[in-house]
């Protein structure tokens, strides 16, 4: 590392040499890191290896997920929820207690308690957290994926955002195999409501029950519109809906 002395401030990198500002000034340094073929063939860096593997795998994971539920997810999900699920997928592989090192993955991990419970509750809107936004008690019947809410007063039991008229509901009952890909989304019929002072129990059934061999994963959406001369717009792109992962099993 170098002082630079010149009358030109410079930040950056020029061939070989990375200009930049620390505390004593502008710097100067030759360009480093280890090169991509040591990484690959050093023996020295065979966790590295392992290490970045499983990242791939849990991040393809994720994905995978993201993918399986567009349906629910499209106005539902915030700006980071790609980095946010690869974090939680992680969790899951790190489930895997009989894969070696560079081979643990969601596809095992997510088979086990561990697995399921670092997945349960996943909000897709870190801005609208289920249980801030419903202040109500979720019923769920795992066998036929319905979801119950009773005696919901929309006035007395949502976070209502401003110039939210109308509020929906959806339920999604999801098969996903993430060893082979195999998926299977089963919705049930959306339930829109005006936002005022009326008690009502919501029953949210899916249409069926998903085939496959894979993991059952449970979700509840609650979507917010303004309705104007008589039709309802999504509030503010959906920027205010919530959709958490109820159960894994």
């Amino acid at each position: 590392m170098a002082k630079l002395k010149s009358l030109i401030k410079i930040e950056g990198t020029l061939d070989d040499l990375t200009f930049y500002k620390g505390k004593e000034g502008f710097l100067v340094r030759t360009k480093g890191g280890v090169s991509k073929n040591r990484i690959d063939n050093d023996p020295a860096f065979a966790r590295t290896r392992e290490n970045g593997s499983e990242f791939g795998m849990a991040a393809a994971s994720g994905k995978l997920l993201r993918r399986s539920i567009l349906d629910l997810m499209v106005d539902a999900k915030d700006n980071l929820v790609t980095s946010r699920l690869t974090q939680v997928m992680m969790k899951v592989k790190n489930a895997d207690t009989t894969s070696p090192r560079g081979q643990r993955n969601v596809a095992v991990g997510i088979a086990s308690p561990m697995g399921q419970l670092a997945l349960k509750g996943f909000n897709f809107n870190i801005r609208a957290i289920m249980s801030s936004v419903l202040l109500s008690d979720i019923a769920l019947t795992t066998a036929t994926g319905e979801v119950v809410i009773s005696d919901f007063t929309p006035d007395q039991n949502l976070d209502i955002p401003q110039g939210a008229t109308h509020v929906s509901f959806s339920s999604g009952f999801l098969n996903l195999d993430f060893a082979t890909g195999d998926k299977d989304l089963q919705l049930s019929p959306v339930s829109n409501l005006p936002i005022d002072n009326t008690t009502t129990t919501l029953t949210l059934t899916p249409a069926g029950v998903p085939v496959g061999t894979g993991s059952e994963l449970f979700f509840l959406k609650v979507a917010f519109f303004q309705e104007v001369n008589g039709i309802q717009y999504a509030l503010n792109n959906g920027a205010f809906n919530a959709l958490q992962i109820l159960e894994v099993l």
